[in-house]
């Protein structure tokens, strides 16, 4: 996706933000004694390269095991790493102790490319439209910013810092439902209650009654317009709304809803947005899978005729073979879940109820299932999101290794992963909706500035581990792994975009090896080791992997560390090492 951005801002952020995250002492260091890091790959007209300026320490040298500073290639496509903040519960730029625009726009250097940042290089946000909920998915004006959150200026100025920095901005656009409160349907029930005994609608007086679904019978998730508080007439008239009353369903197939669907894709297109994040998708069309496949197949087309590199990404919460169908449609990408969650596969490995074999085969067998329906697919791993229990709370009795195995494994998928915000804190958070979107950790003082209140019925609870600027001080922390993990996702682009091969000799119960190889050798392979175990693993980096001669980078959950020497890989308890040829 080319874009107008400063992109030499954004490789010198990197650069210097990896040499800075590899050198803390037990994560992430290059520990090889046989070879330095592979040069990167010449860029193309697909990318944007820049000299990081950094120098490279002398054999001898205390710093001699920190990476060395080659030209550092960020790839302009839609393989990225995403931060999802929940806009209420992330930071309060105003003093009011709600999160907002501004408040995000004042932490990029935190979640972003900027030295000492956490490297994402891609932005989602759930939505900002006006919405008379806290949490926002029920719109009540597509084409506005929630006063709450700020005005179209702190949208435009926020865009604007993330497009200086090469990052992207997702935009979560539901468009399943609107909220009761929205003028389509507030004057469709208008109309309704003018209506005199045994008169029927006429679209000429009332299209919006054609853009929801009315009836004068109750059908299986309708609910009655009397309920809404928005009509008093005298006939039972009812209307579709699955998710909940106050979230009536649109109906999709109105030539109208979707001519007003147009006009929003272009006024964020405009603005510049370069990407939505689609809520719901399975639920367009309740149980009519191929009519889901349809729209978003006209969605994705209609855009791309506004601007061809637009990028979707999905919500098909399903079952894995179910989803990945929707790849029909032509989609980007659609979010993992058979990775996601307490029983997601990531979960389950590092829980010992999947072996690393398992974890690794999994992760080969995903690419040729969606690959069977669209060739071009982009994977959306992630672990967690604003719907589900926070990671930490998964490992009773974790002194932190497994949370940090569980991002590890996250970050080592392919495509453009998703990171949930403060999942890198190793944030608590479960049973009710509003636990699971707390506010953001930034410091133990709940009123310092920045923090937010969260959303009102959250229940009281204790965090597992310490707040932001604690952990960034601690080279062992849950913060300072996630850095790392990202680095190396950003220094080797074949993590995310090179097809997954298990090295079976290298791959058992508790020990898995894959290589990443990208088509066309656009860039340098790399062989990922895992050891999910709770002891320290022994390999011998031989036969199919022999080439892989260069310890790049380790992610280590304790204080050992990794080591190859002499073609003999030692890798402790939870350990991640990426090796290069």
């Amino acid at each position: 996706m080319k874009r107008s951005v400063n992109y030499r801002c954004m490789a010198a952020f990197l650069a210097a933000m990896f040499l800075m995250t590899a050198s803390l002492a037990g994560c992430g260091k290059n520990v090889s004694s046989e070879s330095s890091a592979p040069e990167a790959a010449a860029p193309s007209e697909e990318t944007a390269q820049v000299e990081s300026g950094a120098s490279v320490p002398e054999e001898g040298s205390p710093e001699e095991e920190a990476p060395s500073a080659e030209p550092l290639v960020i790839p302009d496509d839609p393989y990225r790493t995403t931060y999802e903040i929940f806009v209420y519960s992330f930071a309060d730029g105003n003093g009011d102790g709600v999160g907002d625009l501004p408040g995000i726009r004042e932490k990029i250097g935190y979640f972003g490319p900027d030295e000492g940042g956490l490297g994402c290089t891609s932005l989602w946000t759930t939505p900002i439209f006006p919405s008379p909920t806290y949490h926002k998915y029920d719109v009540s004006d597509y084409c506005a910013i929630d006063p709450e959150f700020g005005t179209m200026e702190d949208f435009e100025a926020l865009l604007a810092d993330l497009h200086d920095r090469g990052m992207t901005w997702i935009l979560d656009l539901p468009l399943n439902h609107t909220s009761t409160e929205h003028p389509w349907f507030r004057e469709a029930a208008r109309y309704l209650a003018s209506l005199p005994e045994g008169a029927e609608p006429v679209y000429e007086d009332c299209p919006y009654v054609w853009y929801y679904r009315f009836s004068e019978e109750k059908y299986e998730g309708y609910e009655p317009l009397s309920a809404s508080g928005l009509y008093d007439g005298a006939r039972p008239w009812f209307y579709e709304a699955r998710f909940w009353s106050g979230m009536p369903d649109l109906n999709l197939d109105t030539e109208a809803v979707r001519e007003e669907i147009t006009k929003i894709l272009r006024f964020w297109i405009d603005k510049g947005i370069d990407g939505f994040r689609l809520d719901a998708v399975t639920s367009y069309y309740s149980g009519d899978k191929n009519a889901n496949v349809g729209f978003l197949s006209w969605l994705r087309n209609t855009a791309q005729e506004m601007k061809p590199d637009i990028y979707f990404v999905g919500e098909a919460w399903e079952n894995q073979q179910i989803y990945a169908e929707y790849y029909e449609s032509g989609i980007d990408s659609l979010f993992d879940f058979a990775f996601s969650g307490a029983e997601g596969m990531i979960a389950k490995t590092v829980n010992g109820k999947k072996t690393a074999e398992a974890f690794a085969q999994a992760l080969s067998d995903e690419e040729a299932l969606y690959a069977g329906y669209n060739a071009e697919f982009v994977n959306a791993p992630f672990y967690t999101n604003h719907d589900m229990a926070r990671g930490a709370g998964y490992y009773p009795n974790d002194d932190g290794s497994r949370t940090k195995l569980a991002l590890g494994l996250n970050f080592m998928m392919t495509g453009n992963a998703y990171l949930y915000y403060g999942e890198e804190l190793g944030m608590k958070g479960s049973g009710r909706d509003e636990n699971k979107r707390a506010p953001m950790q930034w410091t133990a003082d709940a009123g310092a500035p920045g923090m937010c209140k969260g959303p009102q019925d959250m229940e009281k609870f204790n965090m597992k581990f310490p707040p932001a600027d604690t952990q960034a001080d601690d080279p062992a922390s849950v913060l300072n792994y996630v850095k790392n993990a990202v680095s190396y996702r950003n220094r080797y682009p074949a993590i995310a975009r090179g097809k997954t091969a298990v090295v079976t000799e290298l791959t058992g119960d508790t020990v898995c090896a894959f290589t990443r190889y990208v088509e066309g050798g656009a860039y340098p392979p790399v062989l990922i080791v895992i050891n999910t175990g709770k002891e320290d693993a022994q390999l011998a980096i031989a036969g199919e992997a022999a080439s892989f001669a260069d310890l790049a980078g380790t992610l280590c959950a304790g204080a050992e560390e990794a080591s190859l020497t002499e073609g003999m890989l030692t890798l402790p308890p939870y350990g991640i090492a990426i090796l290069a040829e």
